[in-house]
This record gives C-alpha cells, sequence and structure tokens, in this order.
C-alpha cells in the first residue's frame, strides 16, 4: 500500500520533469519547438509500487509533451537523503510539506524501482493500492499495471544495479537480469515482440494496453 500524503510540493514533479527532461538523450527536445512543448508537459496517468522497507516513494508517471506530444513513461523515486552514487540520475530536489526536503531520481537507476518492477513483472504483479491521508480506504487507480509473469515465481538476487543505456528503452542490468523501461510509448502493440516478461499499463483514456518494460534473463 501506498500511503499519499496531502501535501504542498515546490516545485512541482512536472516543474522538476520540465526542467530536467530537455538533457535526455530520449526525451523530445532536440529543437526549439520541442523544448517548447517540454515546458508544457502534463500528467496523463500514474501509479505507485510498495518499497518493502517503507523509506523509498516508488511511482511511474505517464506524461504528454504538449498539447499532442508525445507520451514519455518517467519513473521517479523519492528519497530523504541523496542516493549515494546516483548523482548523474538526480532530477532534483522539492520541498514536501509533510516530509520536507525530497531528492527526485529517475527511477532507472535507483535500485528500489528496479527491484519493484522485476518483482511486479515476473510475479505477474499489479501497482500497489494508493491510500490518501485520512481517508477510509484505497482510491480509484488511474492506470492498471499488468506483469506478464506467474505468481510464486522467484526473484533472482538483483544486486548490482546498473544503467548500460539511458536511452529508449533505458537498459538496466540487475544481477542476472535485464530490466529494459520505455521511455516514449508508442501506439498499442508497438515493440510487442522480443524476449522476456512485459509490463504492460492501460488506462480510461487508453484501454489498450501499452508496453512499459520488459524483463529477460542475461
Amino acid at each position: 500500500m501506498a500511503l499519499i500524503h496531502r501535501a504542498e510540493i515546490r516545485p512541482t514533479k512536472l516543474e522538476l520533469l520540465e526542467a530536467w527532461l530537455p538533457g535526455r538523450p530520449w526525451s523530445p527536445a532536440g529543437s526549439g519547438e520541442a523544448r517548447q512543448e517540454v515546458r508544457a508537459l502534463r500528467k496523463v496517468a500514474s501509479a505507485r509500487f510498495d518499497d518493502p522497507a517503507g523509506e523509498v516513494g516508488v511511482e511511474l508517471m505517464v506524461v504528454r509533451a504538449g498539447g499532442d506530444g508525445p507520451l514519455l513513461h518517467v519513473p521517479l523515486t523519492y528519497r530523504a537523503a541523496p542516493l549515494a552514487g546516483a548523482e548523474h540520475a538526480l532530477v532534483g530536489t522539492m520541498e514536501h510539506s509533510v516530509l520536507g526536503l525530497r531528492h527526485v531520481y529517475d527511477g532507472c537507476a535507483d535500485p528500489v524501482f528496479v527491484a519493484a518492477l522485476a518483482r511486479t513483472v515476473l510475479t505477474g504483479g499489479r501497482q500497489a493500492d494508493e491510500v490518501v491521508e485520512g481517508d477510509p480506504g484505497p482510491r480509484a487507480p488511474d492506470v492498471v499495471l499488468a506483469g506478464s509473469g506467474r505468481p510464486g515465481e522467484p526473484v533472482p538476487d538483483l544486486a548490482p544495479v546498473r544503467v548500460v543505456a539511458d536511452g529508449d528503452p533505458a537498459v538496466v542490468t540487475a544481477g542476472s537480469l535485464v530490466v529494459e523501461v520505455l521511455r516514449v510509448l508508442g501506439p498499442a502493440g508497438a515493440r510487442a515482440g522480443g524476449e522476456g516478461a512485459t509490463l504492460h499499463a492501460t488506462w480510461a483514456a487508453h484501454p489498450e494496453p501499452v508496453l512499459l518494460a520488459r524483463v529477460r534473463t542475461a
């Protein structure tokens, strides 16, 4: 379960992403016009994963650049302290009115996100239930995630985690696994081929499954 605080956040997640995305090799920021689209970023959907230790916030965001720009898949993690060795993956910092200073990272470089993603994919899992602070029960999800694996499937040791390609897809090695995270989301069925178990997403405006990630043995 992911607990969502009723809080003010400065700068907002979208403001952080608008500043960070132009520097990514996979983002639509190769021209002046594209950079304007990044400044007009809006959230389409998001989902959470659980951190078993309860320390790190883990969120998968789907955002759109501009009014009709591409859909971008941006996993983020939120930490109370800097993640050692991940300075290159720091999206920025923000002040959370309940939790204080939060360090926001590209999830592809964060072992907590990679472990949660691999576990969800391999065991046929889904997103975490989200409970807003003070509400009696989980709120309705705005996106549904579905891993293609099987319940009870063993998850191997995932250490060490290393990003080997910051592209589309991002390619991460985690122990004996290779994790591929799609960045720019295509039409239904795009890049559906290939080996390994997968993670797909659906939401109200996009009922056809969209491929987000794939996990395979190295």
